[in-house]
């Protein structure tokens, strides 16, 4: 199907209403994304890894806030698929603003650690070897077919001290207390969707935002409920909508004890980002980036 710049009606109202001027660059910059990935450090490293890409004639590009993180041409992913790095589980295919929120949260090693939405598993590996595979990681998934495929991939990449929970994570119990706390809610995909693709835009929908915002308001607060005092947490979604991302933090800041922390990272001067909370990240939709959403959170 030969793309245009359309999206769904209602999108493109939210857009206008709330970036104004800039809603025509955002949505240019909603097309089908460059393939990205990062190396598995929990099996390899950045100097093996390009050693077998260049071996295969497969030439890729740094991230600007990554060393180990990685673009390449579309058109060489098959190829990327077929090597030994990929089944081994020494790389892992992942966008670069799903890599974010991981870095933002920096796990440490000897910590208890929380992922309450984890399949299919890129950030809760991402976390794994973050932490050079000595954090304690509970991974929740409520939905059996999707724990299944986390359990997979948790296995192929070598994160084995995970413990995956098919339970929804509003469930957990209220006894428990994590270091450390990753919710990359279930959202509207509101900023990863591709304009005039009919299959990305196909389940998006005025109620499936309203209903994402609920959830993701419940999911938050219990997960500032689950954190011990003074500890940080990172709220993300992969959509640009404030209904969805600040006013979500807003309400529970309302009925929690916390507060938002400054984002920083090296290179964060270099990703592209939209208006939002202060201290908040809401990244733009490009050829290289998803539209996402990030907040540090600190519970007093």
């Amino acid at each position: 199907m030969q793309q245009n710049q359309t999206l769904p009606a209602y999108l493109t109202e939210r857009l206008t209403a709330v970036y104004g001027e800039q809603a025509p660059e955002i949505i240019a910059g909603m097309v089908k994304k460059k393939t990205a990935f990062r190396v598995n450090t929990l099996k390899s490293d950045r100097e093996e890894v390009l050693s077998q890409l260049a071996l295969a004639g497969i030439s890729v590009e740094p991230l600007p806030w990554s060393d180990i993180a990685f673009t390449l041409n579309a058109d060489q992913e098959e190829t990327l698929r077929s090597l030994p790095i990929y089944a081994e589980g020494k790389i892992y295919l992942q966008s670069p603003s799903s890599m974010l929120p991981p870095i933002v949260l920096q796990p440490n090693a000897g910590e208890d650690l929380l992922d309450m939405a984890a399949a299919p598993g890129g950030k809760t590996t991402q976390m794994a070897a973050l932490t050079g595979g000595k954090a304690f990681i509970t991974a929740c998934e409520k939905d059996k077919v999707r724990a299944e495929r986390l359990k997979y991939n948790l296995s192929v990449q070598g994160a084995s001290r995970v413990s995956v929970l098919v339970q929804d994570a509003k469930a957990l119990s209220d006894f428990l207390r994590f270091d450390r706390i990753l919710l990359d809610a279930p959202c509207s995909g509101s900023g990863t969707l591709i304009a005039g693709d009919e299959r990305s835009c196909r389940a998006f929908s005025e109620k499936l935002v309203k209903n994402s915002a609920t959830l993701q308001k419940q999911l938050l607060v219990k997960a500032l409920g689950l954190l011990k005092a003074g500890k940080t947490m990172v709220y993300s979604t992969c959509s640009i909508l404030p209904e969805e991302n600040d006013e979500v933090v807003r309400y529970a800041l309302s009925r929690c004890k916390a507060q938002v922390l400054p984002i920083s990272f090296a290179g964060k001067e270099r990703v592209p980002t939209l208006p939002s909370l202060p201290g908040t990240m809401c990244v733009a939709p490009t050829d290289l980036y998803e539209g996402f959403y990030v907040a540090l959170l600190q519970k007093g």
